[in-house]
Order: C-alpha cells, then sequence, then structure tokens
C-alpha cells in the first residue's frame, strides 16, 4: 500500500488532486487508515494510469470516469491508440525541436510551417472521441456542429480564442477581481451557446487542462500572451470555487 503522499511523488499528480478525484468518485483509495489517511493499492495505481492517459486525449474527468466505469471496457485497446497518440505527439515535437533548431542556426526566413501541423493528432484524438466519447457533452457537441460550414467552425474558434486575447489584457488584475471573473463568466457562456453546457464542474475541468502544459497551454498563451494560461486557470479555480 502507497500513501497519498507517496503517489503524488511517484505519479507527479498532486495531493489535491487525488483528493479530487476520490471526491467525485473517480479514483477512489482502496481503503482509509483509522487516522482517515487514504491508501492505493497496485490496482488503483493502475487506474490511475489509465486516466492519466485519456487526459492525454483532453477527455474532461466525468467522461473518463464512464469509460473506464464500463464493463466492457478494453485496457488493453485503450492503451494501445493512448500509445498511437502519443507517438504522434513525439513525432511532433521532434519536428519542431528540429525546426526552432535550424531558425536558430538560419534564421526565420526560412517559411517551413510543416512542424506546425496537428492534422494526424488531431484526426486520431477526432476518431478516438467518437469511439470511447459517448457521453451528453460530446453528443451535444456534435449536434450543434453537424450542420456547420468549415467557415462557421472558423469563425467559432476565432471567437473563441479572442476571449483568451482579452484574459491577456486582463493579466495585470488580480484573477479574483470583478473584471476577470466576468470574463471567466462570459468564457463560460459561450462554450454552453456554441460547443455544449459548460457546467462548474466541466469548466473547472478545463481551468485544470488549460495550465496542463498541453496544446491547451500553448495555444492559449499564443493568443493572450506567455502566462495567460495559468491565469485563466486560477481566475477559474476561484470563479468555481475550487
Amino acid at each position: 500500500m502507497m500513501t497519498v503522499n507517496e503517489v503524488s511523488k511517484l505519479t507527479g499528480v498532486s495531493i489535491r488532486t487525488l483528493q479530487y478525484y476520490d471526491k467525485i468518485g473517480l479514483l477512489k483509495p482502496t481503503k482509509y487508515t483509522e487516522s482517515g489517511y487514504r491508501l492505493y493499492d497496485d490496482i488503483a495505481l493502475e487506474k490511475l494510469q489509465q486516466i492519466l492517459l485519456f487526459r492525454e486525449f483532453e477527455f474532461s474527468l466525468k467522461e473518463i470516469k464512464e469509460i473506464i466505469s464500463k464493463k466492457d471496457f478494453d485496457k488493453n485497446k485503450a492503451l494501445e491508440q493512448q500509445i498511437t497518440l502519443l507517438t504522434l505527439k513525439k513525432e511532433r515535437l521532434e519536428n519542431l525541436i528540429s525546426f526552432a533548431r535550424g531558425i536558430q542556426f538560419i534564421g526565420v526566413k526560412a517559411m517551413n510551417f510543416s512542424a506546425f501541423d496537428t492534422s494526424k493528432i488531431d484526426e486520431y484524438t477526432k476518431r478516438a472521441k467518437e469511439q470511447w466519447g459517448n457521453s451528453q457533452e460530446y453528443f451535444e457537441f456534435q449536434q450543434k456542429s453537424k450542420n456547420q460550414t468549415k467557415e462557421k467552425q472558423n469563425e467559432i474558434i476565432q471567437n473563441f480564442m479572442q476571449i483568451f486575447v482579452e484574459f491577456g489584457a486582463l493579466k495585470n488584475m488580480l484573477p479574483d477581481s470583478a473584471n476577470v471573473q466576468n470574463q471567466v463568466q462570459k468564457l463560460q457562456d459561450y462554450i454552453s451557446e456554441n460547443f455544449y453546457k459548460c457546467s462548474d464542474e466541466i469548466l473547472s475541468n478545463l481551468g485544470q487542462m488549460y495550465a496542463g502544459n498541453s496544446e491547451f497551454t500553448i495555444n492559449i498563451d499564443n493568443a493572450g500572451g506567455v502566462g495567460t494560461a495559468t491565469f485563466v486557470s486560477k481566475a477559474i479555480c476561484i470563479y468555481c470555487g475550487k
């Protein structure tokens, strides 16, 4: 058995996150000590590994809970898909490193944007979500987007990213200030209107992903400036009372 502190050190998942996973029923400890301390066995650690890998598919915690709780959940198949996705991400990172080194040596005149192409990753993630993602939110997103033109979808995404541009302009304020919290409300309302109903729980999960050094973080910081993703994550955390 491992304590929550030991699991945190082993996996890099914060104690607070593990406590939250317990609270929402996503990852229950194997047992509690008489003093109330959480203890985890190898089975629990395997489940945590599955959760972390599904986060790479950018599923919400609610979706992950539904997926791994199914009786017919195929762990081997999921792992195989996750390995493929991680391999694609590794290839993209290697391309970006080569591209950056090229700029370092020959300057920015080499206008080659192929290293930034995420189409393979996006397509594979989309296929995985279609297979695993049968949540109400994903179904609602499909219904809203199925009749949209490419131009309309681009417009929705551009307006979505504009919200983070506005967040970037507010970074000199405290994340709990009225203006910043109103901007969080604007973000939540926009997601509900254009993608799926964004509850406080879903928004909280998104906030964690925004600051998780993922594609979300890169895109948000590109829109609003370095540090915007972390700032938005803190503001969402306050908004949701986490």
